[in-house]
């Protein structure tokens, strides 16, 4: 069966590196849709960029990547998405490694490169970005994101919108005591996380700990 016609989200360098993952996974895509109207009409490596109204009119057929790295914003035009009726696509590159015991939510985007080991469950919406890890018995909430690099060890819980910066690592659980990356927060590139940590906090530096010394 011919995979259906994808219209990326997005008008910056991950929505071109979106398009180009949902290409080699078979799909045409037909547009960016980006929500600035000075952008709309602009061309990015041969393909439009339209407004959402525009896509929904003439390419109802299509499903939407969502292609920004922000997880509130892809929260958010995934939710305007849908509202113009369009369906999630979910794509995972040809080169991700993963085993057959890995959950996947929809609108998950893997990237080339990454490896997903074992028992792992990926909410919706989740975002890996290029050569990541992902250990055994990892969950991730719904709109977490990994950036370029990022590796996550065993026994590790990474909440809902959470961020995990580029080259970031984060160092296992256990299976009585996983180590939790609470809902919204951020990790910093380069930052290496010991220990769990809380909602809505931004931590960084190796070890990690929260900036301004929280």
């Amino acid at each position: 069966m011919t995979p259906p016609p994808v219209a990326v989200y997005g008008g910056g360098g991950f929505a071109r590196e979106v398009a180009w993952l949902a290409e080699a996974c078979g799909h045409t895509v037909v547009c960016f849709i980006d929500d600035d109207a000075a952008k709309v009409g602009r061309t990015l490596n041969d393909i439009r960029v339209i407004s959402i109204d525009e896509a929904a009119a003439a390419f109802k057929d299509a499903y939407v990547a969502a292609a920004i790295g922000s997880p509130k914003t892809r929260e958010t035009v995934t939710r305007r998405a849908e509202q113009h009726g369009f369906r999630i696509a979910t794509l995972v590159h040809p080169r991700v490694e993963r085993s057959r015991w890995i959950t996947l939510g929809a609108g998950a985007v893997v990237c080339a490169g990454s490896i997903l080991t074992t028992n792992i469950t990926l909410g919706e919406h989740v975002q890996i970005n290029l050569d990541c890890t992902v250990g055994h018995d990892v969950r991730m909430g719904d709109f977490a994101t990994l950036a370029p690099g990022v590796h996550v060890s065993g026994w590790v819980t990474v909440g809902r919108r959470a961020y995990i910066g580029t080259g970031a690592s984060i160092i296992n659980g256990t299976e009585d005591r996983p180590l939790v990356i609470g809902d919204d927060a951020v990790v910093g590139a380069g930052a290496c996380v010991t220990r769990s940590v809380d909602p809505g906090v931004t931590v960084v530096g190796v070890p990690a700990k929260p900036l301004g010394g929280r």
